[in-house]
């Protein structure tokens, strides 16, 4: 356990985004899920699950939850995991 106050400070700190970032991840993690289902199963909402996403993306590397280019490349492959389901 911490004896400085500082210390302590810190640890609670942690502790609160900590939490922050799971909920940020967890709903990343849930709407690129969902995109994928939708593009998998040709589904008609699949554009907007798949918006969706990408904006979940953004959010969690806005947030410094996940870095810009791990968010770009998920992106990018979402996107290309789409355009072939279009495209066949």
């Amino acid at each position: 356990m911490a004896n400085l106050s500082s210390a302590k400070k810190h640890i609670r700190a942690d502790a609160r985004k900590n939490e922050r970032n799971r909920r940020v991840k967890g709903a990343m993690r849930a709407a690129v899920r969902q995109a994928r289902m939708g593009i998998v199963s040709n589904d008609a909402n699949a554009a907007e699950a798949l918006r969706r996403a990408i904006s979940q993306l953004d959010k969690a590397a806005k947030k410094g939850v996940i870095k810009k280019g791990n968010a770009n490349r998920r992106k990018s492959r979402l996107m290309r995991a789409y355009a072939q389901a279009s495209a066949s």
